[in-house]
């Protein structure tokens, strides 16, 4: 059963230091929730039986939610 990402661990940061960085940056505010609806729409995809995507849309869901990601990464680098 596929779940949803923890973009905390993948970025090695914990919740209360993240949530200051976000109260006190609205971009990256912005992005961890557009981070937060892209992996939705992937759990969504990947859990979805009677109306499967394809390959490819799963793929393009998954590169979407991995760019955001990167922009995140980016963001607290820029920060740092």
């Amino acid at each position: 059963m596929p779940v949803p990402h923890d973009l905390l661990q993948d970025l090695k940061i914990a919740k209360d230091e993240i949530q200051l960085k976000r109260s006190k940056d609205p971009l990256l505010d912005s992005l961890i929730n557009k981070y937060s609806e892209a992996d939705a729409e992937v759990v969504k995809a990947e859990t979805a039986q009677s109306d499967a995507p394809s390959d490819d849309v799963l793929k393009k869901l998954k590169e979407k939610r991995l760019q955001v990601k990167d922009k995140i990464v980016e963001q607290l680098q820029a920060k740092s």
